[in-house]
């Protein structure tokens, strides 16, 4: 067990990182984040930024020096990073698990390969592969990266061989997958904490997000499922923490087909954006869940505490100027978090409000009618 006053690591200054930061230094915790960016969101907030690419040899055997353990904020640190650590101190969660996570391919093989349901797919490798995989499929399909792809990046719908060809092409004729799109009821996730000693798991509250452009607009919980699909989901999830080893915040997006099926999407080793909720609606958050992952604390509770719609800011909001936030701020049941991005971009993740109230239906009427003052001229 890892006790207060002991310096984590963080690899990555983006959000997660820096509400990562608030977590750990409430809980009495000292951070340091390695992160190239000069800005760095979680580095202006940490006790020490190591202003240093991922592989540089002196920042890296500085946070292993005097680090008792560090995490990651994102799953495309390179692999060398975290086995560098690995084997000194305790590194949460594991290059292995990044590993699977942060490669569709690899990811959407290790699901299937624990008896779990993903969309159908094919794997694309070079663009010989598409002609069977079209035929192979329901058009039209979506094309993605198996790597590197986030927030609507990295992918593009396909309607037809051609199509396939052409998009493959602007992906940078990279390993891709081609996925049949599936006909949503909604998507929803699943956050896990899962701990080292026994694997002593902890689950959120199911979330029903709804995407925008490929980016993810809102989260409500509770989700408009049935009790009997919230607990597949939640067993779903899981079983991927206990198949991996997990140590750590786990997220799992699963599909909530038309036809009832539960499919897994996407899995993050790390907290995620549809688990922002936490930050005010939960009595542990996800960063506070991982800051005990990571120190082999017990999870702390998941209990829900209001009913709650998370919903994201993007940079297209300042196209008119600085956004009026006694707007929202004037709402005493809505919770303002912005990330400390310096520079606004549409698109980009500036920050998120989350909408409490007694029942989903206020939250969600809340949530709509301060998304509606926001987008009014200052």
């Amino acid at each position: 067990m890892i006790e207060p006053d002991a310096i984590l690591g963080v690899l990555g200054g983006g959000q997660l990182g820096r509400m990562f930061c608030v977590a750990a230094r409430t809980m009495g915790y000292r951070v340091w984040v390695l992160d190239p960016d000069p800005h760095s969101p979680a580095g202006a907030l940490a006790d020490r930024h190591l202003q240093a690419g991922y592989a540089e040899a002196d920042a890296l055997r500085e946070m292993r020096e005097h680090c008792a353990a560090v995490t990651t904020e994102f799953e495309n640190v390179p692999a060398e990073t975290l086995e560098y650590f690995e084997g000194r101190i305790p590194v949460r969660p594991s290059s292995r698990s990044v590993a699977i996570a942060r490669d569709r391919i690899r990811e959407k093989t290790f699901i299937r390969e624990q008896g779990l349901a993903t969309a159908p797919f094919f794997v694309i490798d070079s663009a010989a592969d598409l002609q069977a995989a079209c035929a192979g499929l329901r058009l039209p399909a979506i094309l993605k990266t198996a790597r590197l792809g986030y927030d609507g990046k990295g992918q593009c719908v396909v309607g037809s061989h051609a199509e396939a060809v052409a998009g493959f092409q602007a992906l940078g004729a990279t390993a891709c997958i081609l996925e049949e799109r599936i006909d949503l009821a909604r998507e929803i996730s699943v956050v896990v904490a899962r701990g080292s000693a026994g694997g002593e798991v902890a689950t959120y509250p199911v979330g029903q997000n709804v995407h925008v452009n490929g980016i993810l607009d809102t989260t409500r919980v509770p989700a408009n499922i049935t009790g009997q699909v919230a607990a597949q989901a939640t067993q779903m999830a899981v079983r991927l923490a206990d198949a991996m080893d997990y140590c750590g915040v786990l997220t799992v997006e699963i599909f909530h087909s038309t036809g009832g099926q539960l499919l897994i999407n996407e899995m993050a080793p790390r907290p995620h954006n549809s688990g922002h909720y936490t930050l005010d609606a939960t009595l542990t958050s996800q960063f506070e869940q991982q800051v005990r992952m990571l120190c082999g604390l017990p999870p702390g509770s998941t209990r829900l505490l209001s009913a709650v719609v998370m919903v994201n800011i993007l940079g297209d909001l300042w196209e008119q100027g600085t956004p009026a936030w006694n707007r929202l701020l004037r709402h005493a049941e809505a919770k303002l978090h912005l990330y400390g991005k310096r520079t606004p971009r549409p698109g980009r993740k500036m920050g998120h409000y989350n909408c409490l109230a007694e029942d989903i239906g206020q939250a969600i009427e809340l949530a709509d009618r301060i998304r509606q003052e926001l987008a009014k001229p200052a």
